[in-house]
Formats: structure tokens, C-alpha cells, sequence
């Protein structure tokens, strides 16, 4: 495979050195979590958004903070409830008596950071809203359109647990996100580490290691990362393979994929090995780079039936199994 690049070795180093004092800052501050803080990253080269799923407690919020306070960006944090409603997202307009004039209060989500609590939480009118936002990069208040930040992520939560109360995210909107990422509890080393840095108030002490130019210059770059036309037919050939599970999957696994995945499954897994590529220090993807966050980018965009459920068959056990059926190049 020929690895054609227009990358410098300067653009490579100085990339490669923000990305490790990105890294080296989260991981002073987070225990137990590495690939929350890799996945969290790789959202903010792209310029995409990330939809993080675990019980509470897990260090979702911290993540988002600590990596905003590392490229001293905005961050602003909205706790999703059912009487939440558009306009406290994306802003209103007030009534303004000395002037006799409407004045725009724009709302939370101008921020290039933006934390989305629990986002099953709101109604589907409030989720609409948000990720309508989130795709178009703008929003319209009183028939005036407001572009939003340059550098704009969405780092929205959920619990899967609570069912009460919640309004699920449909398929559509779930394939709006670039990432979708399964958080476990940390192991007891790790858990004895948080504590000592609790007592410590190690999170406390913030400071920036970036700033939001180089976030833009990651994401510039990342746009001219070399990839070969083999890498993006296997990237083709992955996604087609989901459509198709019956003619490449044993009828044992087949029988469990209800709907394959979206052209969006193909963009991401490209945008996403071109930011890993970069993350590991080349200005060329290799197929490593698109495996790498499989399950990430597919789990939530191949729906499984019932049976698959009732008989314990899980994302990533379909996602390992189109991924091994197609040729690697």
C-alpha cells in the first residue's frame, strides 16, 4: 500500500505533541477511564459529538471538564429534565421595557464544550432541538440564525438503568452521534487511585496545555490524513457487510441484525481512522485505525431484534463478527 502524505514532519510533531499533553493532562486528573478520555478526543479532532452510556458516577462529567479546561475552552452543562423545553438550550428572546425592543439571550449550547446530561431524560421535542443543532451547527431564534462556535462537541450522557421517565433516543438521532461509548466500572486499583486523588483535590488545580487554535489546527489536519482507495473500500466493504449480515454471517448470528448500518457509518469510520492515524503519530491511515473503534462507531448503528436480547447477544459480538467475515486489505 503506497502512503502518500502532504503532511509535514513539523505539522506531524507539533500535532502529535498537543495530542500527548492533552492526554498526559487528562490522565493527571482521571483514573480508570483511558478510553473515555482517547474517545472524547477523537470527537473533538473531528469536530463530531459523543453519546457516553453508564450507571452514574463513572466520571463522564469530570472527562468533559478536564479536557475542556485542558484547551481553555468554553463548557457549559445542561441537566436534561422532562419539563425542559427548546428554547433553554438554544435561547429565547425577553421582552425588553426600556427599550421598547426584544433582546436575544442565547442559550447554553453556545459553548464549544456542551455537556448534555442524561439527554434521555428530555422530551423528543427538546432532543430534536439539540441535535438539530448539533448537525446543522447553527440555531434559529425569533427568525434570526446564530451560527454556533467553530470548535462545537456535544458530549451527551444517558443511563441505561432508569427507564422511568425517560424518552428514548430513536435510531435516527442515535446515528447523529459519532461515537457512542460503554463506560465500566474501574477495577480496585483504580478505585483506590481516585480516592487518594480526591483527598489530595487534585481536580481542583486546572490549567490549559492548548487552546481552541490548536484543537482547530488537529481537526485541519486531520482532514488531509492520507488514506489509501483500499482502506476506504474496506471501509465500504465493512459498512456493506452489515446490510448483508444473511450472506456473510453464520445463520446462528445473522438471524439477530434487525437493520445494517447507514452511509454515516462509512464517513465516521473514515474521519475517525484519519484522527487515530494522527493520534498515533502518521500522516497516513493504516486498517488498525479503522478497527480500532469498531464498536464505537457501529455498536449504535446496527439494530438487533428481540431474540438478540433475549438470548444475551450483544453490539460488539456482531461488530467483531462482520468485521472478521470482511478481507482486511
Amino acid at each position: 500500500m503506497q502512503k502518500q502524505t502532504d503532511i509535514s514532519t513539523e505539522e506531524l510533531q507539533k500535532a502529535v505533541g498537543i495530542i500527548h499533553e492533552m492526554m498526559d493532562y487528562y490522565n493527571s486528573k482521571v483514573v480508570g477511564q483511558p478510553y473515555l478520555g482517547f474517545a472524547i478526543l477523537v470527537a473533538m479532532m473531528t469536530n463530531g459529538h459523543i453519546l457516553l452510556e453508564s450507571v452514574p458516577g463513572l466520571a463522564k462529567t469530570t472527562a468533559a471538564r478536564v479536557l475542556t479546561e485542558a484547551v481553555a475552552g468554553s463548557f457549559s452543562r445542561i441537566q436534561c429534565t422532562p419539563d425542559l423545553i427548546p428554547s433553554d438550550i438554544v435561547g429565547t428572546q425577553t421582552f425588553n421595557m426600556s427599550t421598547n425592543t426584544f433582546d436575544t439571550k442565547l442559550g447554553p449550547v453556545f459553548a464549544n464544550f456542551v455537556l448534555l446530561d442524561e439527554i434521555n431524560r428530555s422530551s423528543a421535542k427538546t432532543q430534536s432541538a439539540m441535535l438539530e443543532a448539533m448537525q446543522e451547527h447553527e440555531v434559529s431564534i425569533g427568525g434570526q440564525t446564530y451560527k454556533l462556535p467553530e470548535v462545537f462537541c456535544v458530549i451527551a450522557t444517558q443511563n441505561p438503568i432508569e427507564q422511568e421517565g425517560t424518552y428514548v433516543l430513536s435510531e435516527a438521532q442515535l446515528d447523529r452521534f459519532l461515537l457512542k461509548v460503554k463506560l465500566n466500572y474501574p477495577d480496585t486499583a483504580s478505585e483506590m487511585e481516585i480516592l487518594n486523588r480526591i483527598e489530595s483535590e487534585v481536580l481542583k488545580e486546572s490549567h490549559s496545555v492548548a487552546t481552541i487554535e490548536d484543537v482547530v489546527f488537529l481537526q485541519n489536519l486531520c482532514k488531509r490524513v492520507y488514506m489509501d482507495p483500499s482502506i476506504k473500500q474496506y471501509i465500504v466493504d465493512i459498512v456493506q457487510a452489515s446490510r448483508f449480515t444473511d450472506q456473510i454471517l453464520p445463520p446462528e448470528l445473522a438471524q439477530y441484525v434487525a437493520m445494517g448500518s447507514s452511509t454515516r457509518a462509512a464517513i465516521t469510520f473514515m474521519q475517525v481512522a484519519k484522527a487515530v492515524a494522527l493520534f498515533n503519530g502518521r500522516g497516513y491511515c493504516i486498517p488498525d485505525d479503522v478497527k480500532s473503534m469498531r464498536y464505537s462507531v457501529m455498536g449504535h448503528r446496527i439494530m438487533l431484534n428481540f431474540a438478540a436480547m433475549a438470548d444475551g447477544i450483544n453490539e460488539e459480538t456482531i461488530v467483531d463478527a462482520i468485521i472478521g467475515a470482511v478481507k482486511t486489505p
